[in-house]
């Protein structure tokens, strides 16, 4: 029998895609709690279909009123109530970060139940430096605020983590291209699911390949640290040196930008005043 949970906000990370990595200590507290905080309730609604509950769900989301967080918090103080987000760990980049920090303001008690995070899988998968990251949540949607936020990041010495969608993966895969020349991008995809994916190269690549293979799903985008792509260490002089011994300036230049993911309009004008 599970002991009855104490009065509080119980923050409760839910699967990302593969139902079976919910944790044990997950499923005892939402059997546990009287109501469920939640984005979506057809989506939590299934997960606790899933694991034959059926507690009281309440819409929870990025507009959610005051009166309802006042609703949420009220509940709380009296008696148990979980927060979960769609997928994985509520206040990454969800809703929540406003509820918790009025429940803790009320002297409301806060337990968080670990578990699945979108951006610590395709850390695991990417094959780039773990050592330290940073998660800097989605990039903007306009292309001056995206360019503008992998400038001011990309001169931190760590892997950049954000979360993209299918639509926009190509806009930000050339912003990188062009903010951050030769740095090495990994794109994940579909975690923990049946087509999950995790590709690894120069942007330009991944461009290609998502261009004849149109990417579905969430996406999770990590860019390699300054230093640590595949360009470091290589001199674009000295290749676009050699490569205009047999090739024309925009030639020279096209090859030399596929090989360290620099900008070729740029290597074209360093072409011209090579040759």
């Amino acid at each position: 029998m599970d002991t009855p949970l104490s009065p509080g906000l119980y923050i409760v990370a839910t699967p990302i895609g593969n139902l079976g990595d919910i944790s044990h200590r997950a499923v005892t507290t939402l059997r546990g709690v009287a109501a469920v905080a939640c984005e979506d309730t057809r989506v939590t609604g299934k997960l606790m279909q899933h694991i034959g509950l059926k507690q009281r769900l309440i819409r929870y989301d990025d507009h959610a009123s005051d009166a309802t967080r006042d609703h949420i918090l009220s509940l709380a103080a009296a008696e148990p109530i979980a927060l979960v987000s769609d997928a994985g760990t509520p206040l990454i980049s969800d809703p929540g970060y406003r509820l918790v920090r009025a429940a803790r303001e009320a002297g409301i008690a806060v337990t968080s139940i670990p578990g699945p995070s979108a951006a610590i899988v395709a850390l695991t998968l990417a094959g780039l430096p773990s050592d330290r990251f940073l998660f800097g949540g989605f990039l903007p949607n306009k292309a001056k605020a995206r360019a503008d936020v992998l400038a001011e990041l990309g001169a931190v010495r760590a892997t950049l983590v954000f979360y993209e969608t299918a639509p926009r993966l190509a806009d930000a895969l050339a912003a990188i291209v062009e903010v951050l020349p030769g740095r090495e991008v990994s794109v994940a995809r579909e975690l923990t699911k049946k087509f999950e994916e995790c590709r690894t190269g120069l942007p330009a690549e991944l461009i290609a390949h998502y261009a004849a293979h149109p990417p579905k799903g969430e996406i999770v985008l990590l860019v390699a640290p300054p230093g640590d792509g595949p360009a470091a260490g290589l001199d674009p002089d000295a290749l676009l040196i050699e490569a205009l011994k047999t090739q024309k300036a925009s030639q020279a230049a096209a090859e030399v930008a596929r090989v360290t993911g620099l900008d070729r309009k740029t290597l074209y004008a360093r072409a011209l005043d090579l040759k």
